[in-house]
């Protein structure tokens, strides 16, 4: 089987997000943000996964775009947790580098598919 490059880098990213979750509810006591930031950086990877079993490659288009802005989403959140002080830069760095990673292989797929419906 063919291994698809953005469904397995979705998927670890919201691994990577749902360990943050639980480092910021257990140890900084911070609810808000991190339930947002959970939401939107796990269902990056849920509609890569439903793209792939796109129906027809409008679907898979539309499917691919609602996971750039769930990413553009959870990109803003994780600004938020640091400009805040709820993860130090290390961390921050580590996570949003591979977010922006994840939008711009993203931008390319989505650009490539609007050319092809």
């Amino acid at each position: 089987m063919k291994k698809n490059v953005i469904a397995e880098k979705s998927k670890t990213f919201a691994l990577r997000i749902v360990k943050m979750y639980q480092y910021l509810t257990a140890e900084k006591k911070e609810f808000i943000l991190s339930r947002q930031v959970l939401k939107s950086g796990t269902s990056i990877g849920a509609n890569v996964r439903e793209a792939i079993r796109g129906q027809t490659r409008a679907d898979f288009y539309a499917k691919l775009n609602i996971s750039l802005k769930e990413a553009s989403e959870t990109e803003y959140w994780l600004e938020l947790l640091y400009e805040s002080g709820y993860i130090d830069k290390v961390q921050f760095d580590s996570i949003y580098t591979d977010c922006q990673e994840i939008i711009s292989i993203l931008v390319s797929i989505t650009k490539t598919q609007k050319n092809d419906i």
